[in-house]
């Protein structure tokens, strides 16, 4: 059938909540590209146009996203990419960020051994300043996949963010919002401050956000690559001006930085095979411990926004942070049982622990946390070529310290490893940062069935995991199942998005469980579903300012021009 369809009825038929979704998918034959920018996915749709492929297109996003939504992700960032390719072929791409060689388990002081400041440090410098900042795998990334596996040139899939740097793009109430709400900290650094705040005000929705330093930056990216960065000038300009603030960074951690490529961790739920990133990112192995759990039970008779599904959900997630929170980490620095926890006697061990209408004791586990400013995007093209691809700067608006001159933000991966010494996820040189990330592509057999992820931080996964739920067992559309209401808890409060209601909000206090309602869990998704018919759509969803844009292309028939008449003569 084809793809794209809107709503479903059948999963209305059991359900405590209805809602209608905000937006619509974009369906095209050609590519779609779906992002939470709606001009990061036109600048991939304008390379899809233009002839690139899928590949071409997703980096062409991801750069465009870099200038549009500078507070979430940039060239100096961390990330995964899950791609499937023409021929088949199934790759994960690890590019997150790790620790400076100089780096020590003692270098943050932390704050408390308790929620909710367990992974704040002292001073927050593993938040804020320039040893928050770990070395950045994004620019790396994105060029060699380009270079590897995309049809045209990397200053032609550059252009489009080169040009919203250099002209400008209208800042929205969303963009604004990120910069009030950390207005005080942008402050602390000029080169930050007169980008964000021009004149020293936070911009209103409609003004023009230019960043002519970057685009100057970009420009020279287009011509030499990633080596600008990993073994050239603008590598030397940010070594020299960390160094000069009192930051660690040299020139090795640059050159010495590899991408990690591997498999994807791989899973079924309900006929459905699910690919995701593997450690150190939860979105594959604890994503999947996740859905084990939920496949021993009838979660579509129990039905959705059910008190009872909610509470299934809640108590599982609870297990399953637990494991995440003991045991994931860099697998190079750190052993992790991965066999037991993918395991279906796992699963109902998990199960047994889990009662009805009983709340578990809070587990004695870290409680960790994870900025949820990043972005997010996906990408199809006719031929098969996939990419969904998570990538942040971590805390909004990094570490907050551009390098002056350069227009480029430093990430603050730093703050997502934990300050206290010896344990998994503890600070040691050279170790990758810990998690969430879940950019994920499913199949039915080997053929795609839809491909999506979000940003959230630590409720990557959960949501993720929610809208696999809503497509697998209630037969949700993609565009329902990434806009439908959702929950999380890591063992504290459960959260719930105001639109599950008073009534079950009620049911899960009269069980035992701390309720939260709030606004949103997470931000905004996006979906592309694969139709049998060869159709592609694109959907995205109101948590962000995302977008989706489809493209079909039509070529004219040979031998097609102008038609010559020839004047009548006597």
């Amino acid at each position: 059938m084809p793809a794209g369809a809107l709503t479903s009825q059948r999963w209305r038929e059991n359900s405590a909540v209805t809602f209608s979704p905000s937006n619509r998918p974009a369906v095209g034959y050609d590519g779609v590209v779906g992002s939470t920018h709606a001009l990061g996915s036109a600048a991939g749709a304008e390379i899809l146009t233009a002839g690139g492929n899928s590949i071409d297109a997703a980096v062409a996003t991801l750069f465009a996203l870099s200038v549009v939504e500078p507070m979430k992700m940039g060239i100096y960032g961390a990330g995964f990419m899950n791609i499937r390719l023409a021929n088949g072929e199934r790759f994960v791409i690890d590019n997150y960020s790790q620790a400076p060689m100089a780096a020590t388990m003692d270098m943050f002081t932390p704050l408390s051994d308790e929620w909710p400041n367990y992974m704040r440090a002292r001073g927050d410098l593993n938040q804020t300043g320039v040893l928050a900042s770990g070395v950045p795998g994004a620019l790396k990334a994105w060029c060699e996949v380009q270079a590897e596996y995309g049809g045209l040139s990397l200053a032609e899939v550059m252009q489009p963010a080169i040009r919203y740097a250099e002209h400008g793009f209208r800042a929205t109430a969303h963009h604004c919002k990120f910069v009030t709400d950390t207005q005080d900290l942008l402050q602390r650094f000029s080169a930050t401050s007169s980008i964000f705040m021009p004149g020293g005000r936070v911009p209103n929705a409609g003004d023009l956000v230019v960043q002519r330093d970057l685009a100057s930056t970009l420009k020279r990216i287009a011509i030499e690559g990633s080596d600008y960065l990993y073994d050239g000038e603008l590598g030397q300009e940010i070594v020299r001006y960390l160094q000069s603030q009192g930051g660690i960074l040299t020139m090795g951690d640059l050159r010495n930085y590899q991408l990690r490529r591997s498999d994807p961790v791989t899973g079924v739920y309900r006929g459905f095979t699910i690919t995701g990133p593997p450690p150190a990112s939860a979105g594959g192995l604890h994503l999947m411990e996740f859905l084990n759990v939920l496949a021993l039970r009838d979660v579509r008779g129990m039905g959705f926004g059910r008190s009872a599904t909610i509470h299934l959900m809640a108590e599982a997630m609870q297990l399953v942070f637990a494991d995440r929170n003991r045991y994931l980490s860099d697998p190079v620095f750190y052993e992790i049982p991965f066999d037991r926890l993918m395991s279906e006697f796992h699963a109902r061990e998990l199960l047994s622990q889990i009662l009805p209408n009983t709340v578990l004791p809070e587990l004695a586990t870290p409680a960790l946390a994870e900025s949820d400013s990043t972005s997010h995007m996906t990408t199809a093209d006719r031929e098969g070529n996939i990419v969904s691809a998570t990538q942040t700067v971590n805390h909004i608006f990094g570490s907050k310290v551009v390098v002056p001159g350069t227009g480029v933000l430093l990430d603050n991966t730093m703050a997502n490893f934990d300050p206290h010494p010896n344990l998994a996820n503890s600070v040691e040189p050279m170790k990758r940062v810990a998690s969430s990330m879940a950019p994920v592509i499913a199949y039915r057999g080997d053929r795609p069935a839809f491909a999506l992820g979000l940003p959230g931080g630590l409720r990557i996964w959960p949501s993720v995991a929610q809208a696999i739920v809503n497509i697998a067992d209630h037969g949700m559309t993609p565009q329902e199942a990434i806009e439908a209401p959702r929950m999380f808890t890591q063992g504290q409060a459960v959260e719930l998005e105001k639109e599950l209601g008073t009534t079950v909000e009620d049911s899960l206090r009269s069980m035992g469980h701390e309720v939260e309602m709030v606004s949103n869990v997470a931000g905004g998704m996006n979906i592309i579903e694969f139709g049998d018919d060869g159709s592609l759509a694109a959907s995205s969803c109101w948590r962000s300012d995302g977008g989706a844009v489809a493209v079909s292309r039509g070529m004219a028939r040979e031998g097609v021009g102008l038609t010559v008449v020839e004047p009548v003569t006597d």
